[in-house]
């Protein structure tokens, strides 16, 4: 197993959800997956406010993203190539500063 590759994270994941019989017992219906992705974006927004180490920041990061791969298996569709194809797009956006802080948007008037 390569671990710096997405066809083998993707295929742990997988294996995980077979594990647990996710298909069959409510772990890949999208509706519950998004409260779980929101429950990890407050642990890692925990992180950051309360001061954690980047290990702590790290795992939580990696929840998150187990996630995104499982809902891209639970959802049927290909992330990496959705991550490609949006990176197309977004490069070809303008960024402003906004508040002091650099925003890359599709700004509309």
């Amino acid at each position: 197993m390569n671990q710096d590759s997405y066809k083998d994270m993707l295929a742990k994941v997988q294996a995980f959800h077979d594990k647990h019989d996710f298909k069959n017992t409510g772990g890949e219906e999208l509706t519950y997956r998004i409260s779980l992705m929101a429950e990890e974006l407050g642990e890692i927004s925990s992180c950051v406010t309360k001061g954690k180490s980047k290990k702590e920041l790290a795992e939580e990061t990696a929840d998150l993203f187990i996630l995104l791969l499982g809902t891209a298996i639970a959802a049927d569709f290909d992330l990496k190539q959705a991550f490609w194809d949006k990176m197309d797009k977004i490069m070809q956006r303008e960024s402003k500063m906004i508040n002091g802080r650099i925003r890359v948007s599709e700004f509309r008037d």
